[in-house]
């Protein structure tokens, strides 16, 4: 075989990944950066990626847990490098795959922070509502909590999507499946208080997006994202948040209130219910405390 440079190696599996399996554009990228870091721990001894072997991959993934990385982040590692050289075997680049022998450690199943009821109502108040930005985040924000939409998806929603007689958003969620999501009166309201000053960031140029930047483009991720800590900050909220804070809260308080779990499932996208019955870790750690504060033996 002949030799590749490192680099080709990976963008022709990140092409695999993306053209033939079908993967998102942020977890295609996620593999890209574990390889990459990989191969320059390797090219500091000099290794190629193509001539690691179990021994290699060991010692790596021993460093890596030594600086400090979490089982999650250990196990993605694992199944990135896996991943890539049973490509590498497939397309005939190598003849064995090097990480048959290295078992995946169990990563655990994290319980997703959530915000109380109260956190909610406060980051929802947060944004300035006197102006079109401020409006537009209250409006995703409220949309997000009576959703419980991926930020991906939220930032994704063009005009079109919008149902304003039903009050329902249709949204394309993971692996390209549809779903139908009512808003609820709160979201309905203020996303149609949004939508009569939404001209205001359009900047001479139609764009189909639901949300607009400042610029009159389509909203990213980093801007949502960087706009959530803000207002969270000014709303003195104390829990660390995550871009899925919001999305948590929303399946956290369902549960909370009754909800059933296959609803909650549906609601979320979740294609596995074993994903959704995560939140109810949180729901039976509230129905506990309830329990012993109010229960005369409790």
């Amino acid at each position: 075989m002949d030799k590749k440079t490192k680099n080709l190696l990976i963008d022709d599996f990140i092409l695999h990944l993306a053209t033939v399996e079908g993967l998102a554009k942020n977890t295609c990228q996620s593999y890209k950066n574990d390889l990459i870091i990989f191969s320059v721990y390797l090219a500091e001894q000099a290794i190629l990626l193509e001539d690691a072997n179990a021994q290699n991959i060991s010692n790596y993934l021993l460093l890596r847990v030594q600086d400090g990385i979490s089982n999650t982040t250990n196990a993605r590692i694992q199944s990135s490098l896996k991943r890539f050289y049973r490509f590498l075997v497939t397309e005939k680049y190598i003849e064995n795959n090097p990480t048959d022998k290295i078992k995946r450690p169990k990563s655990g199943r994290r319980i997703p922070k959530s915000l109380s009821e109260e956190d909610v109502e406060a980051l929802l108040k947060a944004p300035d509502i006197d102006t079109v930005v401020g409006l537009r985040d209250r409006a995703m924000l409220e949309i997000l909590y009576a959703t419980g939409l991926r930020v991906s998806e939220l930032i994704s929603i063009k005009l079109f999507d919008y149902d304003l007689n039903a009050g329902v958003l249709k949204v394309m969620g993971k692996g390209s499946k549809e779903r139908i999501l009512p808003l609820g009166e709160y979201a309905h309201d203020w996303l149609n208080q949004y939508l009569k000053r939404r001209e205001q960031l359009l900047q001479r140029r139609p764009s189909d997006f639901l949300f607009l930047s400042k610029r009159g483009q389509g909203m990213t991720r980093q801007t949502f994202w960087h706009a959530i800590k803000r207002h969270a900050q000014n709303a003195e909220i104390e829990t660390a948040l995550s871009p899925h804070t919001v999305r948590h809260a929303f399946a956290t308080h369902l549960l909370n209130h009754g909800a059933d779990l296959r609803i909650v499932q549906m609601l979320l996208g979740h294609s596995n219910i074993s994903t959704t019955q995560i939140y109810t870790h949180v729901a039976n750690a509230r129905l506990s405390k309830l329990h012993k504060q109010h229960h005369p033996r409790g």
